[in-house]
């Protein structure tokens, strides 16, 4: 079982390709990591972004599809729209099943990307991929909506043109889920703690791990939560520490 994850590398490893990497050890997936940008950024800030040109994450991505058999990966901080479109052609090429985090801002609140970012998604990846996973901040960017109840994030849910999770750390621990049409409302208990850092990171690549071992997509989701939840529960360093 191998699978792919397509992000930034964050180097407190809290959040992006070394946390996804990570969780898919934890789950007995082998995961496999190509980087679209390089941070300097810990818990608490992202002091800076340099992106990889487009045309080397392509060789990246085709290195490890020549040696593996990859069908579910997940992609996080892509930073522009040239690396969006790349991964939307390598989804075709390959035969790919994508869970996308639609990164954008950190949750130290650094901008981790330009600012047509959610066009890009909108109009290139989302359509070739099975699910989504924008906390609201990142749903808001991609409806041009206003989500302030659970009400607005299932109006917002049919506004993204692929199944979506919108997460709830920022909606009193709502999580709403638009799978084929049908709405899921899973609320969790939002636990007092510092340890955040790498929620989103870490909730897609355990749903893409769960999708590899056979789960179908919300029940993907559902295991992802309670991975997460105790990851934050049993955290330090100001980020998550998971086990299964």
């Amino acid at each position: 079982m191998v699978v792919m994850s397509i992000a930034g590398v964050d180097p407190s490893a809290g959040a992006g390709v070394f946390a996804d990497l990570k969780t898919f050890q934890a789950h007995g997936v082998y995961g496999c990591g190509v980087v679209t940008a390089l941070t300097a950024q810990n818990p608490y800030k992202v002091f800076s972004v340099k992106p990889i040109d487009a045309g080397y994450v392509e060789e990246q991505i085709d290195a490890v599809l020549d040696a593996y058999d990859v069908t579910y990966i997940k992609t996080g901080m892509l930073y522009s729209p040239e690396i969006i479109k790349l991964i939307a052609k390598k989804i075709t090429e390959y035969d790919l099943k994508a869970v996308v985090d639609p990164v954008m801002v950190a949750t130290s609140g650094g901008d981790l990307t330009k600012s047509d970012l959610a066009d890009a998604l909108n109009r290139y990846l989302l359509p070739k991929s099975i699910l989504t996973t924008p906390n609201v901040e990142e749903a808001e960017k991609l409806t041009d909506f206003k989500i302030s109840s659970k009400e607005d994030a299932i109006k917002a849910t049919e506004k993204i043109p692929c199944n979506s999770l919108i997460t709830g750390g920022h909606l009193d621990g709502i999580n709403t889920m638009n799978i084929d049409g049908k709405i899921t409302i899973e609320k969790q208990e939002l636990l007092k703690s510092d340890n955040l850092h790498g929620t989103g990171c870490n909730l897609s690549s355990a749903i893409v791990a769960n999708l590899e071992k056979g789960f179908d997509i919300k029940t993907s989701c559902l295991k992802s939560f309670d991975y997460v939840y105790e990851g934050i529960e049993n955290g330090d360093y100001g980020t998550l520490i998971a086990k299964l």
